[in-house]
């Protein structure tokens, strides 16, 4: 009996997945607000050539928020001490303000049309200058929850790959897009205090870190880390979205510990080697964004459509 109602919970799940995901579309506000996407792809435009890290933050921006509650834009609720983006797990996050600037500018045209978490996902497409071209599903609404105690679903930097398998298969996602995902590190800078397991008080330094390369990773970052002072995380060819990283992590070139695992485990070792040596990256890439951001996704009647990004509708319309 157990075993029944197992089954008929997994083929519950799989279904109401499956028809959230055949509700988003391409072009999905092609009729009800055709000017949405153009407005975002301005907004980044702007925010990139007055800010060159604005690429990176819209990106981490995205995969910050689909791993939590799913792609909901929870992360942009400021709704106190609790709220989601207060985590430790968020710290540096950034680009609510680009966020918010191309809602406000939807809104005078489409008011209560367009959601937040369509604009954060066509806010990191267009943010990838020189990368792929794709096609972004829209018709996302907007969650009604956000508490820091949640974001224990995010992957931290010092995870072993093992641990970061096991949370990207948790949202549907496979081993190969785990490490196509990581690819996003060919672009932006990481804080040195994401540094520490790299090495640390006792100069216990990561075995998998090129010598070559540890004196100038230590001569950037202080020992301890520090918040303020950032790296490249391509140290090759860090201004140009590429295959680069995946060469870095062979050649013990890793930024961050968690990329330098991937090369330990026989399970993303070898997606590594394939990634390092072909150039199919950009297109898988893209695919990944886009599955990505079909994680969880609140669609229909589940959600709302917020008037603004960083407020519940019931919090708006009673101020």
């Amino acid at each position: 009996m157990n075993c029944v109602i197992l089954v008929f919970l997994l083929l519950f799940v799989t279904t109401t997945f499956s028809k959230a995901q055949a509700q988003l579309q391409i072009g999905f506000y092609s009729k009800t607000c055709p000017n949405a996407e153009s407005i975002v792809k301005s907004v980044v435009k702007e925010a990139t050539l007055s800010n060159p890290r604005a690429p990176p933050i819209l990106l981490r921006l995205h995969f910050h928020d689909c791993f939590v509650e799913g792609c909901d834009s929870s992360i942009l609720i400021e709704n106190g001490p609790e709220s989601e983006n207060k985590a430790a797990e968020h710290l540096g996050i950034k680009g609510f303000d680009y966020i918010a600037k191309a809602k406000q500018l939807i809104e005078n045209e489409c008011p209560g049309v367009v959601s937040c978490s369509d604009i954060v996902a066509l806010a990191a497409r267009d943010a990838v200058v020189g990368g792929p071209i794709y096609e972004v599903e829209t018709g996302k609404r907007d969650g009604r929850v956000s508490d820091s105690k949640l974001v224990v679903a995010m992957p931290r930097v010092d995870e072993s790959a093992d641990s970061f398998i096991a949370i990207f298969k948790k949202k549907g996602l496979s081993n190969e897009e785990l490490i196509i995902l990581s690819g996003a590190h060919t672009i932006g800078t990481a804080a040195c205090f994401f540094m520490q397991k790299s090495y640390n008080a006792t100069n216990n330094s990561d075995p998998e870190i090129n010598p070559r390369f540890l004196p100038e990773l230590k001569r950037l970052c202080p020992k301890y880390g520090d918040e303020n002072v950032k790296i490249p995380m391509d140290p090759v060819t860090g201004d140009r979205f590429d295959n680069q990283p995946f060469r870095n992590i062979k050649n013990g070139y890793a930024v961050l510990a968690s990329d330098a695992r991937f090369y330990d485990d026989g399970l993303t070792k070898p997606v590594v080697d394939f990634y390092a040596k072909g150039s199919q990256f950009g297109q898988d890439f893209a695919k990944a964004l886009v599955k990505m951001g079909r994680i969880e996704v609140k669609v229909g009647t589940n959600g709302e459509i917020r008037r603004i990004c960083n407020a519940f509708n019931r919090e708006y319309y009673t101020r």
